[in-house]
């Protein structure tokens, strides 16, 4: 009995150790995971500076750029100051020797003057003019649309090119294969554009009938894509002036056959769109060369 407690007393001591051992070794472990994550956090605050220092490198480098192109650039107008100084001292030199210049040369310059403000006044009117017409061409542009409704661009395309309206609709709401027969969508789609040209009665137009460039292969009075395009325009302009009271004296139609294409006949979607009726919207070319004329004076 003695001899057990001895042995017990004996190994007392090694537990201990062992016990505070393990817990040293645990809290190392700690704090071993904690440097992890402070060391993880430290290099990645490190990279982002990396990459804001490279930010901040590119945004110096371009600023150096625009500081340069800007001194040039003060350079350039300090060049033209210097010039226009110039220039404004030896006019005030010549006009201090005005008093011997003739009564006769200096009638002659006032008269260039006066030339030059009338050619002034007259450009701007032209440009007043012209504003004025591309305001009204998008105001029609806008009614058009406005009356057309959510019909699909394939299907009907509004717009504005060189100062011109032209509306294009596609052949299968107005007609059907082949054919120069109207169709009763037709009538929906060219009642709405009617009203709109309507309401302008000073406008004048022009109906255009276009093709593919696939031959016609039926009988009767057509012969070619020439006659479809051509009696396909005939037809709308005939049901405009009948059935909506277009004025036929505003009016006038052509066919273009397969030669105007919008698109390429190489696919089918291309000859969809080549297929189509387009009505121009005429320029009124009298009151443009009226305003073309020369000013008096």
């Amino acid at each position: 009995m003695r001899l057990r407690s001895v042995f017990f007393i004996a190994l007392a001591p090694l537990f201990l150790i062992s016990c505070v051992s393990s817990k040293k070794f645990k809290n190392a472990q700690t704090e071993f995971a904690k440097l992890q994550d402070r060391y993880k956090t430290l290099e990645s605050e490190n990279n982002a500076c990396g990459e804001e220092k490279g930010i901040l490198a590119r945004q110096k480098e371009t600023l150096e750029r625009e500081k340069a192109l800007l001194t040039a650039r003060i350079k350039e107008l300090q060049e033209q100051i210097e010039y226009w100084k110039a220039n404004n001292n030896q006019t005030l030199k010549q006009l201090e020797n005005l008093s011997v210049i003739s009564t006769q040369q200096a009638e002659s310059i006032k008269k260039s003057m006066d030339n030059l403000g009338i050619k002034d006044l007259y450009i701007q009117s032209i440009q007043q003019q012209m504003s004025f017409k591309d305001s009204l061409n998008m105001a029609l542009v806008m009614n058009l649309k406005g009356a057309i409704g959510n019909l699909a661009d394939e299907d009907i395309n509004i717009k504005v090119d060189k100062g011109v309206v032209y509306v294009d609709i596609s052949d299968k709401l107005l007609f059907k294969v082949g054919s120069y027969q109207v169709t009763d969508r037709a009538n929906e789609v060219l009642g709405k554009v009617a009203l709109v040209l309507k309401n302008q009665p000073d406008l004048e137009f022009m109906v255009e009938g276009h093709t593919d460039d696939v031959a016609y292969n039926g009988s009767g009075v057509i012969s070619d894509n020439w006659d479809l395009s051509v009696l396909r325009a005939t037809t709308v302009v005939r049901l405009l002036q009948s059935k909506y009271g277009l004025d036929p004296a505003k009016m006038a139609a052509a066919g273009r056959s397969e030669y105007k294409p919008v698109a390429d006949n190489s696919s089918k979607e291309g000859r969809a769109a080549n297929r189509r009726t387009r009505i121009v919207i005429l320029p009124q070319l009298d009151q443009f060369f009226k305003l073309l004329e020369k000013p008096k004076g």
